[in-house]
């Protein structure tokens, strides 16, 4: 399948880890947490050492959502993840010259709420995308969602190679504040933020456009206790072992190793300082994409490899081939690759 744009989107509201910070302790958690675990987040959000500089959320002010109960929180997420998911959708459209209405199928992917009928229904019908035209939702894929995201997609054109796709990853992160003594749970305080990716696709291209092909997959459903959601008293909970850094490189290796071409770049979901160092161990790449998208947004979950890819096409210039990998719960790994089309 063929891009035809890609963009992206955030809350107005920037937060730095510092004001992170000052909102917890200004909501009365640190009176409920045991001094460890008041330590952990002033070293991690106060002294800089997150690889994170700031972050969006849909939030006016941090403090009250950690009061917010699980309704609360739903709806919070029913109200911004749509909107959130239109900005980044509209953008793209624009981009690729093209209206709602030209569109053909809608995948949406996310996972820091729940609605039923997805986010897809409620986006489709703030555009005003045709009532044929074909959605669906995934959910429960976690941080690596954008590449079967777009798996997916590829099979839609590839059995309609005529049809117009947009795949949005959105995620609103800051209705999935949960807040324990868990050090997990702790560090996706730090971690999350809250942004979507929207692209426009088609199965039939042009000469030197960017295509998208040769998925892969590995999921290990044994090490699934690693990192997931669970329910607390109807709350998103993050479990998070400190295992998983070591996880992400082992299944990110496997696959880099079934790749069919050598790349110019990697590209990977933004996962966490930690998870960065304990890929570029393995990878024979930096990861500077990666890199910048945490210092400016943290971890957005499914989004964040579409950022880093933002960011790679801004700049690619002679390069001909990217190989984009994200991951997360399950524990599962996706990639793909992408390559400039002959001229």
């Amino acid at each position: 399948m063929f891009l035809q744009s890609l963009s992206t989107a955030v809350p107005d509201a920037v937060y730095t880890q510092p004001d992170c910070l000052a909102a917890l302790r200004e909501a009365g958690l640190f009176e409920r947490l045991r001094p460890g675990s008041v330590a952990l987040l002033e070293k991690v959000l106060g002294n800089g050492v997150s690889g994170i500089e700031s972050r969006r959320f849909c939030l006016e002010e941090i403090a009250p959502v950690v009061e917010r109960d699980a309704g609360e929180l739903n709806r919070f997420f029913e109200q911004e993840a749509p909107r959130l998911a239109e900005r980044a959708l509209r953008s793209a459209l624009d981009e690729a010259g093209l209206a709602a209405a030209d569109l053909d199928a809608l995948f949406v992917c996310t996972c820091t709420g729940y609605l039923c009928p997805g986010v897809s229904s409620h986006v489709a019908e703030r555009m005003g995308i045709r009532q044929e035209a074909y959605l669906q939702d995934l959910a429960g894929l976690g941080c690596g969602a954008a590449v079967p995201m777009l798996r997916s997609a590829s099979n839609f054109l590839a059995a309609q190679p005529g049809a117009r796709v947009a795949t949005v990853a959105v995620e609103v992160c800051s209705a999935a504040f949960f807040a324990d003594d868990d050090p997990g749970v702790l560090i996706s305080l730090c971690l999350f933020g809250d942004g979507a990716a929207a692209a426009v696709w088609s199965g039939e291209g042009q000469p030197g456009q960017w295509q998208a092909g040769h998925f892969t997959t590995v999921h290990w459903p044994e090490q699934r206790e690693r990192i997931r959601f669970v329910n607390a008293g109807g709350k998103l909970r993050n479990q998070l072992d400190k295992a998983v850094p070591g996880l992400a490189a082992e299944a990110v290796s496997e696959l880099y190793a079934r790749r069919t071409a050598e790349p110019d770049r990697v590209l990977a979901h933004s996962g966490g300082r930690d998870v960065i160092e304990a890929l570029e161990k393995v990878l024979p790449f930096e990861l500077p994409e990666t890199r910048e998208v945490l210092r400016s947004h943290g971890n957005m979950s499914s989004p964040s490899v579409m950022f880093a890819l933002e960011r790679a096409l801004a700049s690619a210039n002679g390069d001909s081939r990217f190989w984009l990998t994200a991951f997360g719960a399950g524990f599962a790994a996706h990639a793909c690759e992408m390559w400039r089309t002959p001229l």
